[in-house]
């Protein structure tokens, strides 16, 4: 074969490197890049071994798997990242990117959450479910959006009870007794139409208050109750079931929209499908918990027909109340009664017990 002068030799050599250049310039083009990586850190004050402790590490589990490691979840349980007041702020704020609480704490940003735990409301769980599920996910969405939140999933708490250091059984049993109160306004305002003497205390200075005697009671629902250990400090529990709790799982808006769209998918289906299971869990749990503050030493009562009227009575004032705040506040309300009609009426006044 003639050999190619010198100059031509270099022009099909540089052809050569500019085609070569190309094609693996194309080929990196069709190589995945590595996939960015999220943290998502989900603060609780729920203690490990309980059922919202295991609810959070099975959604741990399952958005790692389902996000193929794309999401790394990180979960902080027993109030390690502060109190539920203030780890709800921290998420709005971005300090966290994920929160794990009770209604009644992050009532404390988004007001209108309060509306569900007005006393005496809901008659049994599934009362609650039907509205949480159909008439208040959507508007709650929004509601959160606008302080800074994401609203991912509905949990439980539970029905809440009075415990304290002397018995209850009507609303003149707390007339001037020191009781704790949750941080929450509809909370505050029904303990002083009961005419207590409340105090908001965070979650975890409860115990504390008890031992030391700055409070003589307080009203809980039974998981955190016994998760706490608040049951250790008193004598006397009235399962008056007069407000009932749900929790929530929320993320930092800001955090959430800087997922991808089929991450952000995950998050929220993964969450939603644990819903269920979530609540099951914990329904299943109460009367072994009932067992638990029992052996401690603690006299249980069933309020009486009786008893609840009375409370029901004493407290109407406070859903007037709620309603008055605000008319985005007024709508919630109203829109949890109409869903409570639309049960009831399919229900046929039929197991409503507890």
């Amino acid at each position: 074969m003639s050999r190619l002068p010198t100059v031509a030799r270099r022009s099909v050599l540089g052809l050569a490197a500019l085609a070569l250049a190309v094609g693996v310039s194309s080929l990196a083009g069709l190589r995945p890049a590595a996939a960015e990586t999220y943290e998502l850190k989900i603060a609780t004050v729920a203690p490990d071994r309980t059922p919202w402790a295991d609810l959070l590490k099975e959604y741990k589990t399952n958005v790692e798997r389902a996000s193929k490691g794309r999401i790394l979840v990180r979960v902080f349980l027993g109030g390690t990242m502060g109190d539920e007041n203030e780890t709800v702020r921290m998420t709005a704020r971005g300090e966290l990117s994920g929160v794990g609480a009770s209604t009644g704490a992050v009532a404390t940003l988004v007001e209108d959450l309060a509306a569900i735990e007005i006393p005496f409301l809901f008659d049994n769980a599934s009362e609650a479910d039907y509205v949480l599920d159909k008439y208040l996910l959507a508007p709650m969405e929004a509601r959160f959006r606008t302080k800074d939140l994401v609203l991912v999933m509905w949990s439980e708490n539970g029905f809440r009870h009075f415990g304290a250091n002397f018995p209850i059984a009507t609303p003149a049993d707390l007339r001037k007794k020191s009781m704790r109160s949750q941080e929450s306004y509809v909370h505050i305002e029904m303990w002083k139409a009961l005419e207590a003497s409340a105090s908001g205390i965070p979650t975890t200075e409860v115990t504390t208050a008890l031992k030391t005697g700055s409070v003589a009671g307080f009203d809980q629902a039974l998981l955190y109750m016994v998760a706490g250990a608040w049951h250790s400090s008193i004598k006397h529990m009235t399962l008056s079931a007069h407000i009932y709790q749900p929790a929530v799982i929320a993320f930092n808006r800001k955090w959430f929209d800087s997922l991808p769209p089929d991450l952000q998918e995950i998050c929220i289906r993964e969450g939603r499908a644990l819903v269920r299971k979530g609540r099951a869990a914990i329904r299943k749990m109460n009367p072994k918990l009932l067992d638990i503050v029992k052996a401690a030493g603690v006299k249980v009562v069933p309020l009486s027909p009786e008893g609840r009227q009375a409370f029901v009575t004493k407290t109407a004032g406070v859903r007037a109340k709620v309603k008055a705040r605000s008319a985005s506040t007024k709508e919630i309300v109203e829109l949890i009664e109409k869903g409570l009609a639309e049960y009831r009426a399919k229900a046929g006044g039929k197991g409503r017990g507890k």
